[in-house]
């Protein structure tokens, strides 16, 4: 399985050009094993979803390899007093699962929101204690992992426990981050 090199993997803003690859993750039954919803049955119905959630979210990222989008990260802002964190999630087509894809997408997402939200002092990923090429990713990434939320999240209507990572702004990766 071929690695992808750091220059062949970019994020950008998505697009409705993006629907047709964005189905295809949709339509992952591997990809939604440890996302809130289910595969797609379809097209039309992938392709609906991806336009209400995906395009109006306000941080929401193409993960590209050669230009192509097989993926999304996305960095969803706490409100209130808690406007100094947030919370970073992806997905990535399985056909590009193993190759560092989504590494380079997370070193990616973190370099480009810290940068662009000046308040942000940390970013939390919550990963299922069962995903374990998830956890690796993160802490490839520079998430340091903190502990464990019991029953934290419903899955497919049951209660997973989840592991939580962080990065904070001040963490000696975010430096390297800057260069990404």
């Amino acid at each position: 399985m071929e690695k992808y090199s750091d220059s062949d993997v970019t994020i950008r803003p998505l697009d409705i050009s993006d629907a047709d690859d964005a189905a295809l993750w949709y339509m992952d039954e591997n990809v939604s094993k440890f996302c809130s919803w289910d595969a797609f049955a379809t097209r039309e119905s992938a392709v609906e979803h991806f336009i209400k959630s995906d395009l109006g979210h306000p941080w929401n990222r193409a993960i590209c390899v050669s230009g192509r989008a097989v993926g999304s990260v996305t960095v969803s802002p706490f409100g209130g007093n808690d406007r100094c964190r947030a919370e970073l999630g992806y997905m990535v087509s399985s056909e590009y699962w193993g190759r560092g894809v989504a590494t380079r997408a997370v070193k990616l997402a973190a370099n480009a929101v810290f940068v662009e939200w000046g308040h942000l002092e940390r970013l939390e990923a919550v990963v299922d204690v069962e995903n374990a090429a998830s956890q690796r990713v993160v802490e490839k990434a520079g998430f340091v992992r903190e502990g464990v939320l019991r029953k934290y999240y419903l899955l497919k209507g049951k209660p997973r426990d989840a592991l939580i990572f962080s990065l904070l702004s001040t963490d000696p990766h975010v430096n390297y981050f800057m260069d990404a």
